[in-house]
């Protein structure tokens, strides 16, 4: 990757052309505000995102004039419509949320800028960005807020038994040629940017290459570094890796991923998906590497090889309570696409070690010993699908259920293990029927979230798809 001081203008536009505005901000994570009043005082910045990110895990909020935001609004609050987190994928008001309707006229939240989260954001032209926290008219969290929901279960995790979660992202996400016509992607006219399996590959197209280095270095001017780029084996399908690091950071790193690559993809003329399954035989994840830590010590090893009972109680949890859960990290229709034998999702809530095959993979040696969560798909909102593990892994430590055998063969196979929902139909029985997720999220949080996997139910069952039409319209 070129270096950022030889080249700063790489991820923003042509690399024989510097772009100066935010040189001054490059910097290993997000950057002070003090730094940021002295580059809008040199000109260098004229532009704050303040984004709040959504139920679906995406960036939403206002462009703000830089020096607007300084003076009156990050020492305060910016108001946004409360429907931002009561809303479906499209962007449209459905009714049934208690949190905000057309009963209560839509009224507005406030967006509280968390100062920690600001970054340069190197593919839009003299722009920082900041995160947002949404709090009720009262000054209380809004529980139902994705970054909120993760925070309590960090916060119930150490407060009841002392542990610090380490994170570690794996994202993975599907890059075509060409952009949509307007409408949809019906029909999936768009060709992925490579036609073969490049799983592995270090000789990639040089449109895919170009936009890899774009998007490497993009990555690197906001702070967030990449640990690792890798093509899959399905055409067109990247994966990211992120460094080890606090949880919230990496859920917010994720967020900055899913804005860069959709930016950067369009300026190529490109589509990048973080659909679970934008067609057959393709299934993108989002994997949740995982380690707990007492003491500025790690929990889940013994230093011999062994797992520490910490681990056997964390991996008992996640087989029991994950499969409840399932509208957090498998929040639409398209999500339960994915889980299918010999995709690499999984199938079960099968845990073994290095065994790719499982939900559950126990990875690493020693210090580095943790767990790779394999059932997020790609389409996860980040800190939903975090809370969801974290709150297994308390109802674990809680409750010590059993810890099943694990799998050491082809976990495909196993007829043992507790199976995952095989449709959002079914995974929302469960979550809005489970005690576990109740006691473990709050009524509020599941009544919310079942409310948002009934709105895609409905929506998809208005719908008749073309693969339906096209088996069925001479036949039937």
């Amino acid at each position: 990757m070129p270096s950022l001081n030889t080249s700063p203008g790489l991820a923003v536009s042509s690399p024989r052309k510097p772009a100066g505005d935010l040189g001054r901000l490059r910097h290993s994570g997000p950057v002070r505000l003090e730094e940021v009043r002295a580059a809008v005082e040199r000109g260098r910045i004229d532009t704050v995102l303040l984004a709040l990110p959504d139920l679906q895990g995406r960036l939403k909020g206002k462009r703000y004039d830089a020096r607007h935001f300084l003076d009156r609004v990050a020492s305060t609050h910016a108001d946004m419509c409360a429907y931002l987190l009561a809303t479906d994928v499209g962007m449209q008001p459905v009714g049934g949320f208690a949190l905000t309707s057309w009963e209560d006229g839509y009224a507005d939240l406030k967006v509280v800028p968390d100062l920690s989260t600001l970054r340069p954001v190197p593919w839009m032209a003299r722009t920082v960005l900041v995160l947002g926290d949404a709090f009720a008219c009262d000054e209380q969290p809004v529980e139902v807020a994705p970054r909120q929901i993760l925070r309590a279960q960090l916060e119930r995790l150490r407060a009841v038994h002392g542990f610090q979660v380490q994170v570690g992202l794996e994202s993975e996400f599907v890059l075509y040629e060409g952009r949509p016509a307007t409408g949809s992607l019906a029909g999936h006219p768009l060709a992925p940017v490579s036609s073969t399996n490049l799983d592995y590959a270090l000789d990639h197209p040089p449109a895919l290459d170009r936009f890899l280095r774009r998007l490497q270095s993009a990555l690197a001017g906001a702070g967030a570094p990449v640990e690792a780029v890798k093509t899959e084996a399905s055409p067109g399908q990247i994966e990211i890796t992120f460094p080890y690091g606090p949880v919230l950071e990496a859920c917010d790193v994720h967020l900055l991923l899913k804005h860069a690559a959709r930016a950067l993809a369009a300026r190529a003329g490109m589509t990048a998906t973080f659909m679970a399954a934008p067609h057959a035989g393709v299934a993108s994840g989002l994997h949740l590497h995982l380690s707990l830590w007492r003491d500025g010590k790690p929990a889940l090893g013994t230093g011999d090889g062994r797992l520490s009972p910490t681990c056997d109680r964390a991996v008992a949890g996640l087989v029991e309570a994950l499969p409840e859960l399932a509208p957090l990290y498998a929040p639409s229709t398209n999500s339960y696409r994915r889980y299918a034998p010999a995709s690499f999702a999984p199938t079960s809530m099968a845990w073994g070690y290095d065994n790719r095959t499982c939900a559950v993979r126990v990875v690493g040696h020693d210090e580095g010993l943790h767990l790779e969560v394999r059932v997020p798909g790609a389409d996860a909102n980040p800190y939903l699908a975090t809370a969801a593990v974290v709150a297994a892994i308390t109802y674990g430590l809680d409750r010590t259920p059993p810890l099943p055998p694990e799998q050491s063969g082809n976990a495909y196979q196993d007829r043992t293990a507790p199976p995952l929902a095989h449709t959002l139909e079914e995974a929302l029985t469960w979550f809005s029927e489970s005690t576990i997720a109740e006691a473990r999220l709050g009524r509020e949080v599941v009544q919310h979230y079942t409310r948002l996997a009934q709105v895609d139910l409905d929506h998809q069952r208005a719908l008749v798809p073309d693969t339906e039409r096209a088996r069925w319209l001479l036949h039937a």
